[in-house]
């Protein structure tokens, strides 16, 4: 360890040499007076391994929860996890119960529920993920989110967790039971882990027809969604349940603000936050006042990438977004393709693009990934797995400790505040943006996608002088610590670089 160290200080002075001298300083300005968005959360879900690694021995067990949730550093300053700061939990439908008469054929695809026949409950059901959940409590993570793919079999019309010709699996005189049920998993999930759900997700990506037994799901359209909403925060409220109400999860940004293919299913914001419409619920007492979307087949190409988040800003009208799921899929417009495992920085540096964008065009609140733990050949884990139910080998990725230069360092309640860059060739490579903590420190999060090194020249107001470091993430090291001299810092080829300080009080 210490030969690497030494080899990465050598660099970073060659580096710094080299760049000083042959590229022009990109100046960086930041005014901690003029702010942007509070940002609530980092996430990521249970889905679908959970059920199941939840379960593995405790090093291995233990292992991805120090990942994924810890905010410890060792003796030299590494972090040893990625901080989430909120942990989403997949309440199933029952797909597991039913086996291969569920329709799904991947096994860990499927979900166990907590409702058992005659309207029961067994607590000792999704064991794995309450693992988790006391997991993540243990390592200092306060907010959760219980998130429904499709609601419980024993309440949709052809008793499984998935749809037929894409329409709505949920009878409207089963919005109550179901409601009842997501008090009932509130209640009984407090009680069996000490764990609060603060939020709930009941309806996701409703636009997708969910008829191909891929996976549960249920389509919604919007009236569906509302009247759903209704029922929910009725029985949360006369439960005296805090619990919000998120919605919609829709499948992609652009249906949030416009009717695209699905009118029944599109301009969400105008349908469920104005007050004028018919299917207005902005007004509900447990109905949380944001919106939620995914941003798949929406990231490419880059100019299409920042229209679109453009237009969400405006049609959001003050109204809180969350970008609440996201893995890379598809062909992204020859970009990056999502088939095939990537442990490295080309999936992590996009990943970290489009972070950047949700942040700082759509002003999203909180940042959510996808599988946290996956066992498939995409790129949509952060932690990878062997497809074993009891044991397995663990393999970190890039896009996990890129990840981590957000969430492990802005924190709940964190300000995004102005931050420019001179108009220098050699800033067209970086991506820059700042956040200001509760607690008076300062986040800066650099994003290098080019080949050569740039010298950035920090400018900020009120910051204090020395107490500025580095933490960064390249094909060299995973949220590696170093010192900061004066205000110029050198940020290397092809790496994610988080800057901390303090502010003057």
């Amino acid at each position: 360890m210490k030969k690497i160290i030494c080899s990465l200080s050598l660099c970073f002075a060659l580096y710094t040499a080299s760049s000083q001298s042959n590229s022009n300083v990109i100046q960086v300005n930041i005014d901690l007076q003029k702010t942007a968005q509070t940002i609530h959360n980092f996430a990521a879900s249970d889905a679908w391994a959970g059920q199941f690694t939840g379960n593995w021995p405790d090093s291995k067990r233990n292992q991805i929860a120090d990942w994924l949730f810890s905010t410890d550093t060792s003796a030299s300053g590494q972090p040893k996890g990625i901080g989430l700061s909120m942990w989403r939990f997949n309440i199933g439908a029952g797909s597991a119960e039913q086996g291969n008469k569920s329709g799904i054929k991947d096994e860990w695809r499927r979900a166990e529920s907590f409702l058992q026949a005659g309207n029961s409950y067994d607590w000792k059901k999704q064991s794995g993920q309450l693992w988790f959940l006391q997991a993540a409590k243990q390592r200092g993570v306060t907010e959760f989110l219980g998130f429904l793919n499709s609601p419980p079999v024993a309440f949709t019309h052809n008793g499984k967790a998935f749809a037929d010709k894409g329409l709505s699996n949920l009878p409207q005189n089963n919005y109550t039971a179901v409601a009842v049920f997501l008090k009932d998993v509130i209640q009984g999930i407090r009680s069996a882990t000490g764990v609060q759900l603060n939020y709930v997700s009941p309806v996701n990506e409703p636009q997708w027809d969910w008829s191909d037994g891929g996976q549960e799901g249920c389509p919604y359209n919007n009236e569906q969604i509302a009247a759903f909403t209704k029922a929910i925060s009725k029985t949360f409220s006369e439960a005296k349940l805090t619990t919000k109400i998120l919605v919609t999860e829709a499948g992609k940004i652009n249906y949030l603000y416009a009717p695209e293919d699905k009118p029944d299913k599109g301009s969400q914001i105008n349908a469920f936050f104005a007050p004028g419409s018919a299917t207005y619920i902005g007004h509900l007492p447990n109905v949380y006042k944001g919106i939620a979307a995914h941003s798949y087949f929406t990231t490419s190409p880059e100019d299409t990438a920042t229209t679109i988040r453009k237009r969400l800003h405006t049609a959001l009208n003050g109204l809180e977004f969350w970008q609440s799921e996201y893995c890379i899929l598809g062909d992204n417009a020859g970009e990056i393709n999502g088939s095939g495992v990537d442990l490295g920085m080309d999936a992590a540096l996009y990943m970290a693009r489009v972070i950047h964008s949700d942040l700082t065009i759509a002003n999203a609140a909180a940042w959510q990934w996808w599988l946290a733990i996956s066992p498939y050949n995409y790129k949509d884990g952060l932690i990878y797995i062997d497809k074993n139910k009891t044991d397995g080998q663990l393999r970190d990725s890039k896009m996990m400790w890129v990840l981590g230069n957000y969430s492990r360092f802005i924190r709940p309640g964190a300000k995004r505040v102005q931050a420019n860059m001179s108009n220098s060739a050699a800033s067209k490579q970086l991506y820059l943006s700042a956040y200001k903590n509760k607690d008076n420190t300062l986040r800066i999060v650099v994003i290098n996608n080019g080949n050569t090194p740039a010298t950035t020249s920090i400018h900020c107001k009120g910051l204090k002088t020395g107490s500025m470091r580095s933490y960064t993430t390249s094909a060299a090291g995973n949220l590696q610590p170093g010192d900061v001299t004066g205000n110029v810092v050198l940020i290397p080829p092809r790496s994610v670089v988080t800057l901390t300080g303090n502010i003057k009080q």
